[in-house]
């Protein structure tokens, strides 16, 4: 399969968390790192997400800012994400999963290197850690996860498409790459 390809440069725009936060790409203090994840209570993306929080300030620390898309409404969207230390922007009609060419497949759970995130994060859901999923996605569930990292300018410093649900960069990933920049 050949290798996806986003976009180079973001241009500048405001979007609006779904907490209200007001969040300008490019951010001209800090490199962005734009995180697209599947569907609100997606098992698979609470485990991601609850890494990053985790480490939180080594993230903020190193300059970077996450902002982290969707394809949920905000407001089913507020009742999963609103206690995380980021922005988390709602795009149910996948507008900017298009523009970054962020796709979705089959592929993103029948690939057996996304089987132990999907039964660590329902087991998660299933003891009352995580909130349950709604059973329709306005999205669907199979969307594919996506990495960027944005420098101050707008351009795309690095990528990732995910080849499966739980393949996304890890937190030392991200570090790594902002470190390199």
């Amino acid at each position: 399969m050949p290798e996806r390809v986003g976009p180079t440069r973001v241009g500048e725009r405001e979007l609006l968390s779904v907490t209200g936060e007001h969040v300008r790409l490019p951010d001209p203090d800090h490199l962005v790192h734009l995180q697209f994840r599947r569907f609100a209570g997606c098992p698979i993306c609470n485990l991601h997400l609850r890494s990053i929080a985790q480490r939180h300030d080594e993230i903020s620390a190193a300059g970077v800012r996450e902002v982290v898309f969707f394809h949920s409404s905000a407001d089913e969207l507020r009742q999963y994400t609103s206690d995380l230390p980021f922005a988390t922007i709602a795009d149910p009609d996948k507008r900017y999963y298009r523009e970054f060419g962020v796709e979705s497949g089959p592929r993103a759970l029948l690939d057996p290197r996304a089987w132990g995130a999907i039964v660590r994060g329902g087991t998660q859901t299933l003891i009352g850690r995580y909130r349950a999923p709604a059973t329709r996605q306005t999205g669907g569930h199979l969307g594919l996860p996506a990495d960027f990292l944005v420098d101050t300018t707008g351009a795309v410093i690095a990528a990732k498409y995910g080849k499966h649900a739980d393949d996304q960069w890890s937190v030392d990933e991200l570090l790594e790459n902002a470190r390199g920049r």
